[in-house]
């Protein structure tokens, strides 16, 4: 199972994350992959939006780990870009925190995604020859994804 979704826009790709956000549950993890400049942050702001949260997103990549907690349920942001060893991630604890009562956020989550039970990968990529598109792909993992997985699949893309 997957979606494939294309954002012409920035704006877009905060869409699609703002439309994944009523789905999420308590202990949600997510994957965020894609290449540099690929738009993971930006995803990330539209989710942590479609939460509730009213205020700045900005990537986590030289503080490791924000936290956004006036939404419907507390987000844990991080970003594994800066980490040289496994170690340094294992440090972080996301999988731990992947079972608190709010979302666990990862960008370059490829690195850490054994760490997770069942998750949501969302991998971003760049098109060719346009700056602002995106070609957006969501796999879920596990089956507390099965019953969500259908309302995902009939949003408005």
């Amino acid at each position: 199972m997957h979606l494939e979704l294309r954002a012409a826009t920035a704006e877009d790709t905060r869409s699609i994350g703002e439309a994944v956000a009523p789905l999420l549950a308590a202990g949600d993890a997510i994957a965020l992959t894609g290449e540099l400049g690929a738009g993971k942050t930006t995803f990330a702001q539209g989710l942590v939006r479609g939460l509730g949260f009213e205020g700045h997103v900005v990537s986590p990549t030289f503080t490791l780990v924000r936290e956004y907690r006036s939404g419907r349920l507390p987000v844990v942001h991080a970003d594994v870009y800066r980490l040289d060893q496994l170690a340094e991630v294992a440090d972080l604890a996301l999988g731990e925190l992947a079972e608190f009562d709010g979302i666990v956020l990862v960008e370059w989550g490829d690195v850490v995604e054994s760490t997770f039970g069942e998750h949501l990968v969302v991998r971003l990529d760049l098109l060719d020859g346009d700056l602002d598109a995106r070609q957006i792909t969501i796999v879920p993992t596990g089956t507390s994804w099965a019953k969500r997985w259908q309302p995902l699949c009939a949003g408005r893309w």
